[in-house]
């Protein structure tokens, strides 16, 4: 694997004395002096002749209604660098610790070191730095058949960890620890986690809205849930049957109404 597609969580980098805002760089701690407090944020100097500005929301994880509440002038604080526009000289800074790997540097095949969380059933949780943690499926431990991820892992062990896949939407990132272990020769596994995710998927679309379920509790029917093939066309096949039931639901209703 190349260099590129390889990165691993690091600890945190030691503190650095840039001499100037091209010296600066994203997620990069430092040290500065609140030197001006504004309604919307303060001024930070970094000692590199620009002035760095925190904005209110970036001074916490908890909602502020003053900047004086936190900041006063003449406090030391330490920040780390979130935007910077040498051209336009213009840097702004957070007090809130960055996540160690951003959506946006996620990429398939990629490596990380990561600690192991949780254990479930159907596979690990991994930490990798991200802001959710990602799975490592029961299929993906290992080339071997593996009955429950205990057998192989432990919570807080390091571990080595690959991605197959993410979805910022659904704030999942999927990893592989087989990928990186070397194939023994008759080894098998079985379902991978594309195919089990793609049945939990089909299963999580075909659950019953809440409509649906008052049309079965008014018509004092149960309707199996189905699980839908494989086939295109789901959102407006969906969209036109709930269409078609709220209008059922509305008339049962009426008629049950004014019986």
């Amino acid at each position: 694997m190349s260099e590129e597609t390889t990165k691993t969580m690091e600890s945190a980098a030691p503190e650095v004395t840039p001499t100037s805002i091209n010296d600066l760089k994203p997620k990069m701690q430092l040290k500065g002096t609140v030197n001006r407090l504004e309604l919307y944020g303060a001024f930070i100097d970094l000692g590199i002749g620009t002035n760095a500005l925190i904005h209110i929301s970036q001074m916490g994880t908890e909602h502020i209604n003053r900047v004086a509440d936190v900041l006063n002038v003449g406090d030391e604080v330490s920040v780390w660098v979130d935007k910077v526009d040498p051209k336009r000289k213009q840097v702004m800074v957070t007090m809130i610790p960055p996540l160690d790997v951003e959506w946006s540097e996620l990429d398939k095949g990629q490596v990380y070191s990561g600690s192991v969380k949780r254990l479930e059933n159907f596979g690990a949780f991994i930490d990798i730095g991200a802001e959710r943690e990602g799975l490592v499926h029961i299929s993906e431990l290992s080339h071997n058949y593996v009955k429950h991820p205990s057998e192989v892992l432990t919570v807080g062990a390091e571990v080595q960890v690959q991605v197959l896949g993410f979805s910022k939407r659904k704030r999942r990132i999927d990893l592989s620890i087989k990928n990186l272990l070397e194939k023994p020769e008759g080894a098998t596994n079985e379902a991978t986690p594309q195919e089990v995710y793609q049945v939990e998927d089909e299963i999580e679309e075909d659950m019953p809205t809440a409509m649906e379920l008052a049309l079965r509790q008014a018509m004092g029917e149960e309707m199996p849930v189905r699980i839908k093939k494989h086939g295109g066309k789901k959102k407006r096949k969906r969209g036109k049957r709930r269409e078609q039931q709220e209008d059922i639901l509305s008339r049962t209703l009426h008629v049950q109404h004014n019986g």
